[in-house]
């Protein structure tokens, strides 16, 4: 299993969600980092029933994804666009696909 894989797209009320210190220290970086991603709006973290911040494995993607533009020196609100723009390229390139299978094969595209 790749990095890639292991921190895979999932819907974000899909589990396993990690504490903001244990999703930390998976992707390499600190709990103020994960609270700037917050405050930029580009992830939003779960909430246990403790009211305590936790972290889909999609948002780990995302937050890591930011920390390599951040430390490529990327301010963290550039970042948060280019990962949003980057997001939305590859689910219409995902939609292109499918149209064109169904149209190669004569069948319409399934429903989202």
């Amino acid at each position: 299993m790749t990095a890639d894989d292991a921190l895979g797209r999932l819907d974000d009320d899909d589990y396993p969600a990690y504490t903001m210190g244990r999703a930390a220290d998976m992707i390499g970086t600190t709990p103020g980092f994960l609270r700037a991603l917050g405050e930029a709006r580009l992830i939003t973290p779960l909430r246990s029933e403790g009211g305590h911040r936790r972290y889909s494995r999609y948002q780990l993607r995302i937050a890591a994804r930011a920390r390599e533009l951040v430390d490529q020196g990327t301010p963290i609100e550039a970042a948060c666009r280019i990962i949003i723009l980057e997001d939305q390229l590859e689910e219409a390139q995902r939609i292109n696909a499918e149209y064109r299978r169904a149209a190669a094969g004569g069948e319409p595209p399934a429903a989202d």
